[in-house]
C-alpha cells in the first residue's frame, strides 16, 4: 500500500456506497484508522450530495465511491471523488465464480459502455457471457429485469446490480475486490494529501495577497476568479469569500470590459489603463498568465492613482541628476575679513532653518556658492540643489523651466508633460539667481507657490505639492525694484525673511591675495604644465607676490569672477613660459601682468604729455569708481560679442544675463565721446544688432 510523503493533518475521507459495497468498505476502515479520518456513508445519489453540502467546515476531503453513484457525485460537488475501479483480475475472478456455480447463462453489467479490454478477455477464452449496462439507478433495474426476461440465471456487477439481482430472484456475483477498494483508498489519501498540499500553498499565497497595497485578482481563462485580496474586495465593494469560483464579469461588469479590450492591453494580454471605480482613480495593470507557453489566465492589479502620484514625488526627490548637485561649501568662500565671517556664520545659522533666504551681492561676490554651501549644511543635503538664473530666459520659457507643463499645453510640448524646475527641487533648494530679473506675470506665480507650497504646471488643472526651500539672489536693489513697479513688493516681503549681504572684493582687499593663491592653485590642477611648481597654496602665494600693489589697488568691479580671469590668464602665461630656463624662479610681475591684464593699470595717474593732448575725453583718474566699473563691464562684453559673431543670444547665454541687461551695461560703459555711446556697438569694423 502507498503511504503518504509527508506527514500532515489526517485528511477526512467519506466512502459512500450502498449495501455490498458499504459492506466492504467496512470490512477495510480499520486498516485507514490512524490514517484517515473515515466516515462510510450509506447513501447515494443525491441523498449523498445534499449530506455532503450539509457538513460546511467539516465536509470531506476526499469521497470514494463507485459506479454511477460516484459518476454523479462527481458532477455535483465540489470535492475530488475517487471512483472505485474494478481490475481486470476481478472481472475475470467474478465471472469465473459465476460460471462455476451458474446452471444457466451469465450476463456482466457495467456502469457506461463495457470496457473493450473485458470483451477482448470473454472472447479470447470462450466464455459465453451476456454483456449489458446502464446509465442510472432506474435504467440498472430495468437492465436486470430485461436479463432475467431473456433466461439469464446469474448476473456479475456492481453492488447497486447485485442487489437488484438477488430481489429479482437471480443468482448475483459482486464485481469489487477487496484489492480495488484498497486501491481507491490510497489513491484517496494521495488525493486528499496533494489537496492539502495545494491548500497550504493556496494560502501562503492568500497571505500574500492579503498583504499587498494594491488590489490584486487572479482570473482563470473563462474569466472566473481563482485568488482575490481583502483590498480590491473593499474597493470592488464585495465579499472575497463568496467571490472565487465567480465571474469577474459579474462582480465589476465595467471594469471586466475594459479588461477584455485588446485595444487597451494588446494582444499580448499585457498593458495598462486609468480606471476609475466607485469614484476613485486607479491604475489598472493587467499581466498574463501563462503555463508552458499557454496563456491560462490574468492577473488584474489595481493601484490608486494618489498613489503612484506619491511614488513619483519621491522618485523624484531621490534620483537626482548630476547638474542638480551643490558642489561648494561655506568652508570654500575663502576670506578672513569681518564681513566675510559675518556671512559665513549667518549661512551657517540660518542652513538649520527651512525660511526662505535673500542673498544680496554684487555681481561675481559668490551667491551662488553661498546658496550651496547653505544647502550642503542644511537638513536638505540629500535631495536636489536645483539653481536657475531668471534673467537667462526668455518670460515663456522661464515659465515652462520653472513650473513645468502637460502634455500638450502648447506647440512642441513634450510628449508625456515634463515637471519643472520647482518639482525638480522637491525636498531640496531652489536657487533663483537674478530674482530681481523675474518677469512680473512670473513672479505673482512664484509668489502662490511660496504661500501654498504647491504648483501648477502649464495646462495642468490640479495643483502638485511641493517641498522646496528657496534662496534667491540679486545685484540689484529690490526696493528700488517695487518703487519702479518692476518688482512686487508682497514678494519681496516673502522673499526677505532671512538676508545675507556678501561685500564686493573691493571693500575686503586683505581677502584679495588668499583668493587670488587659492584660484591660481585651482588653474594648476587644470593645467598639466603649471602642476609640478604649484602645488601648495605657499607656492601660489610665492608666485603671485610681486604683483600685489596692482592686485589690491584695483577696484575689481567685476568682483571674485573678474579677479578669477584675471588668474586665469595668468597661469596660461606662467604656463607657457614653463620651459625656460629660468622658470624656477618665474614669478607674476608687474611687467606680465600688466601685458595680460591693463585694465589693473587704468586708475594710475596719466602721463603729462596725455594731459596736454587736448582730447575732450576724461582720463582714466578723473572717473568716478561707477564710471570705471561700467567701463570695464561693456569692454568684456563688447568682447563677448567679437567672440560671438556679434550674436547676442549667446553672449546673454555665456554671460547669464538677459537681453535688456546687455544692451542697459553696453549704454551704461559707453564713453561721452565715443560713437560707442549709441545703442549699436561697433567692433573690429562689424555692427552688432
Amino acid at each position: 500500500m502507498n503511504r503518504l510523503p509527508e506527514p500532515g493533518p489526517r485528511p477526512r475521507v467519506w466512502a459512500i456506497g450502498i449495501s455490498r459495497l458499504r459492506d466492504l468498505f467496512r470490512d477495510i476502515a480499520s486498516e485507514y484508522i490512524e490514517r484517515a479520518d473515515l466516515r462510510i456513508v450509506s447513501r447515494g445519489y443525491e441523498d449523498a450530495a445534499n449530506e455532503i453540502a450539509a457538513a460546511g467546515a467539516n465536509r470531506p476531503d476526499v469521497v470514494v465511491a463507485a459506479g454511477s453513484n460516484g459518476t454523479y457525485l462527481k458532477a455535483r460537488i465540489d470535492v475530488p471523488v475517487v471512483l472505485v475501479m474494478p481490475t481486470g483480475f476481478d472481472v475475470m475472478h467474478a465471472l469465473a465464480r459465476a460460471r462455476r456455480d451458474a446452471s444457466s447463462s451469465v450476463a456482466l453489467v457495467t456502469y457506461g459502455e463495457t470496457p473493450p479490454e473485458v470483451r477482448r478477455f470473454v472472447a479470447a477464452y470462450g466464455i459465453d457471457v451476456v454483456f449489458a449496462s446502464y446509465q442510472s439507478a432506474q435504467d440498472a433495474e430495468t437492465c436486470v429485469l430485461d436479463l432475467r426476461d431473456r433466461g439469464v440465471g446469474t448476473i456479475v456487477g456492481p453492488g447497486l446490480v447485485t442487489d437488484l439481482a438477488a430481489r429479482a430472484g437471480l443468482a448475483a456475483v459482486f464485481l469489487y475486490s477487496r484489492a480495488s477498494v484498497q486501491a481507491a483508498f490510497d489513491n484517496a489519501l494521495d488525493v486528499a494529501q496533494a489537496t492539502w498540499r495545494e491548500g497550504v500553498r493556496r494560502q501562503r499565497l492568500d497571505n500574500v495577497l492579503q498583504h499587498l497595497r494594491d488590489g490584486v485578482v487572479a482570473l482563470d481563462a473563462a474569466g472566473r476568479v481563482e485568488a482575490i485580496n481583502q483590498r480590491l474586495a473593499n474597493v470592488l465593494g464585495i465579499d472575497p469569500t463568496v467571490c472565487t469560483g465567480r465571474r469577474f464579469a459579474d462582480l465589476a461588469p465595467d471594469v471586466a470590459a475594459t479588461v477584455r479590450d485588446m485595444a487597451v492591453f494588446g494582444p499580448d494580454g499585457q498593458g495598462e489603463s486609468l480606471e476609475t471605480v466607485r469614484g476613485s482613480s486607479y491604475v489598472l495593470h493587467r499581466g498574463p498568465i501563462v503555463d508552458k507557453g499557454v496563456m491560462t489566465g490574468t492577473v488584474l492589479t489595481f493601484q490608486e492613482s494618489r498613489a503612484v502620484e506619491r511614488l513619483d514625488r519621491t522618485l523624484r526627490s531621490r534620483q537626482r541628476a548630476p547638474q542638480f548637485v551643490a558642489r561648494y561649501r561655506l568652508d570654500d568662500l575663502v576670506g578672513e575679513s569681518p564681513a566675510m565671517q559675518r556671512a559665513r556664520q549667518l549661512a551657517l545659522r540660518y542652513a538649520v532653518s527651512d525660511a526662505t533666504v535673500l542673498i544680496r551681492g554684487e555681481s561675481g561676490t559668490g551667491k551662488e556658492m553661498v546658496a550651496q554651501g547653505l544647502h550642503r549644511a542644511s537638513g536638505r543635503r540629500e535631495f536636489p540643489f536645483v539653481a536657475i538664473n531668471c534673467g537667462a530666459f526668455p518670460e515663456a520659457l522661464l515659465e515652462s523651466e520653472l513650473f513645468g507643463y502637460e502634455e500638450g499645453a502648447f506647440t512642441g510640448a513634450r510628449r508625456g508633460g515634463k515637471a519643472g524646475l520647482i518639482e525638480a527641487a522637491h525636498r531640496g533648494t531652489l536657487f533663483l539667481d537674478e530674482i530681481g530679473e523675474m518677469p512680473l506675470s512670473l513672479q505673482s506665480r512664484l509668489l502662490r507657490v511660496l504661500q501654498e507650497r504647491e504648483v501648477i504646471r502649464l495646462g495642468a488643472t490640479e495643483p502638485t505639492r511641493v517641498d522646496v526651500r528657496i534662496v534667491a539672489a540679486t545685484h540689484r536693489a529690490l526696493t528700488d525694484a517695487i518703487e519702479t513697479g518692476e518688482f512686487r513688493a508682497d514678494l519681496y516681503y516673502r522673499l526677505n525673511i532671512l538676508n545675507i549681504a556678501l561685500p564686493p572684493l573691493r571693500e575686503r582687499t586683505a581677502d584679495i591675495m588668499p583668493l587670488a593663491a587659492e584660484l591660481l592653485l585651482a588653474a594648476a590642477r587644470r593645467e598639466a604644465r603649471l602642476a609640478p611648481r604649484v602645488s601648495r597654496l605657499a607656492d601660489a602665494a610665492a608666485i603671485l607676490a610681486p604683483a600685489r600693489e596692482p592686485l589690491c589697488r584695483h577696484s575689481w568691479p567685476g568682483n571674485v569672477r573678474e579677479l578669477q580671469n584675471v588668474i586665469e590668464r595668468a597661469a596660461v602665461e606662467l604656463a607657457d613660459s614653463a620651459d625656460a630656463a629660468d622658470s624656477a624662479n618665474a614669478t607674476l610681475t608687474r611687467e606680465v601682468l600688466h601685458a595680460i591684464a591693463p585694465e589693473l593699470f587704468d586708475n594710475e595717474p596719466a602721463e603729462p604729455e596725455a594731459a596736454d593732448a587736448g582730447s575732450s575725453a576724461p582720463t582714466s583718474a578723473a572717473l568716478s569708481l561707477r564710471e570705471r566699473s561700467r567701463r570695464v563691464e561693456a569692454d568684456e562684453i563688447r568682447a563677448a560679442l567679437d567672440a560671438c559673431h556679434g550674436d547676442r543670444d549667446q553672449v546673454c547665454a555665456m554671460l547669464g544675463i538677459s537681453k535688456t541687461t546687455l544692451w542697459r551695461k553696453l549704454n551704461a560703459g559707453a564713453k561721452p565721446s565715443s560713437p560707442e555711446t549709441a545703442p549699436v556697438a561697433r567692433r573690429s569694423g562689424r555692427k552688432v544688432q
